[in-house]
């Protein structure tokens, strides 16, 4: 998935109709994936990384406008399953 879908999708999820913020959630997708590259997962260009990364980018956005807005146990779970499954691919391969 590219970032031009993963943006559309981040939109949606944030219910952002215009497209003033677009730089700043371009900014969120990036960071959104180095973040996920520093907990040692490798990304690709599925779907399911593209979701991976849109959920962080969310995560991101609602961190800076809300108080208490912790990490989503449904992202940190998806992120600790892809990081186990990577290794126990690498060590099966």
């Amino acid at each position: 998935m590219v970032d031009a879908e993963v943006l559309s999708i981040l939109k949606t999820d944030l219910q952002i109709s215009s497209s003033a913020l677009d730089d700043y959630l371009f900014t969120l997708i990036e960071s959104a994936k180095e973040y996920i590259q520093r907990e040692g997962i490798v990304l690709t260009e599925s779907r399911g990384d593209g979701m991976l990364v849109e959920m962080y980018a969310a995560y991101l956005y609602r961190k800076r406008r809300e108080e208490k807005a912790e990490m989503p146990r449904m992202l940190r779970w998806e992120m600790n399953n892809r990081v186990f499954s990577q290794k126990g691919a690498k060590d099966n391969g």
